[in-house]
């Protein structure tokens, strides 16, 4: 028996093996569910062959998020490999290495800027309502972020974007749960990721955390961020609803 038994998880963002969204996905097919993955354009084509690494190989599914058309076709292409969803992970984030992350803060271009929140903030809204025709009773929303309460070294304005994604789900529990639906984030530690690999001055968070974190932190491990997500998405949390659970090694609890 597994925690997520007969449920059907959409796992959005997954690009590489060593990606959050690839270790939810194969975290939840452990306990039971049965996962869809989504990623677009040129990393299409790297996740098809990365999901044949899960437990049982997973439907892909072309999903771009800042692509209205995508959106409004999702529930029609859901609906080809399962009748409803009981849950949805958004690991979604993108901002321009070189001109919204590493001490760019008072430089940065709107455009860029504006697509990093769109990316990774209203893509959290955008996701939300495209899946809700398809949203089983009582489902679980869960989203990646990056603790927002302070300002990070060189995070910049994608900092200021998960502020906006934070703030999102608070609005989108508001919503949703009279509807029966749960909206959560897990705020991760810094973790060896691709999208980490971009953000300048990433090797300053992570000895930071190796020397504060009072249980430690494995910058290489994404199974403590995946088994959080996955029992967000299970029934062991039928009352938590807008909160942000942290999966950091105690870091954010601690001060200097």
């Amino acid at each position: 028996m597994g925690i997520l038994d007969d449920k059907r998880i959409l796992v959005a963002g997954v690009t590489m093996d060593s990606s959050i969204g690839f270790a939810v996905a194969r975290i939840a097919q452990e306990q039971g569910a049965e996962v869809l993955v989504s990623n677009f354009g040129r990393a299409l084509g790297i996740t098809r062959r990365i999901v044949a690494r899960l437990p049982q190989t997973a439907p892909v599914i072309e999903l771009d998020v800042t692509d209205d058309d995508h959106l409004a076709r999702l529930p029609e292409l859901i609906g080809e490999h399962v009748d409803a969803l009981d849950g949805v992970v958004h690991s979604i984030a993108y901002g321009n290495p070189e001109t919204v992350l590493g001490d760019k803060f008072l430089t940065a271009p709107w455009p860029d800027v504006a697509q990093a929140v769109h990316v990774s903030a209203y893509s959290l809204q955008a996701l939300t309502a495209a899946v809700l025709p398809v949203l089983a009773p009582r489902a679980s929303i869960v989203g990646m972020t990056f603790d927002a309460s302070v300002a990070w070294p060189a995070y910049d304005w994608m900092g200021v974007a998960k502020a906006g994604l934070e703030s999102c789900a608070r609005y989108l529990a508001r919503d949703l749960g009279p509807r029966g639906h749960r909206v959560n984030l897990v705020a991760a530690g810094p973790l060896k990721t691709l999208a980490a690999k971009a953000i300048p001055g990433f090797e300053e968070l992570e000895s930071m955390w190796s020397e504060r974190a009072p249980l430690g932190w494995d910058e290489t491990d994404q199974l403590p961020t995946a088994r959080a997500v996955v029992a967000l998405l299970s029934d062991f949390f039928p009352a938590t609803t807008g909160e942000i659970v942290h999966v950091d090694g105690g870091f954010h609890a601690m001060g200097a």
